[in-house]
């Protein structure tokens, strides 16, 4: 009858490593993270951690770098549509807006600077991160509770003929 048939490893097979997780996760990050698209956090082979480790400046991450020596500016639309104490999340545009005080605008990236999450709600005079719990001030984008280590970057905002446009920085 037909009986299994052991063979043996081709040459330098039994040499070479598999491939761990880490490192294949890491090596897709950056095949991804070359299109500006994804920031991946715990790609390094040490084993400590800090609370600053996985914010570094990668592009979109809120960190302190953007990836562009400049951009273009936004229109955002009617200024009335940020309450004044609140604010307004622009979710694709990837924006917070707030009004802390009547005719006061304030305007940052809307991505939280722990783990990259678009911040889904201002509430009670906080930006508020659905996926840790982060919240940050909405007159500077202060950490007001953690983990984010970091403010939220600020942009600079203006209103003409009542509407708002947002230079990201």
């Amino acid at each position: 009858m037909n009986e299994p048939v052991a063979t043996a490893p081709q040459s330098g097979d039994a040499q070479r490593p598999a491939a761990s997780r880490r490192t294949l996760l890491c090596g897709a990050a950056a095949v991804l993270a070359a299109g500006g698209a994804v920031a991946v956090t715990g790609c390094s082979s040490s084993s400590s951690s800090s609370a600053g480790s996985g914010t570094g400046g990668a592009a979109g991450t809120g960190g302190t770098g953007t990836g562009a020596a400049s951009a273009a500016p936004v229109d955002l639309g009617a200024a009335s549509d940020v309450p004044v104490g609140g604010g307004k999340v622009y979710r694709d545009q990837k924006i917070v807006v707030t009004q802390p005080t009547a005719g006061q605008y304030k305007a940052f990236s809307a991505r939280c600077t722990h783990a990259g999450c678009i911040v889904d709600q201002v509430k009670d005079k906080q930006i508020d991160c659905p996926c840790h719990g982060s919240r940050f001030s909405i007159t500077d984008g202060a950490v007001e509770d953690g983990p984010a280590p970091k403010p939220l970057p600020a942009y600079a905002v203006v209103v003409t003929d009542g509407k708002l446009q947002v230079t990201p920085a």
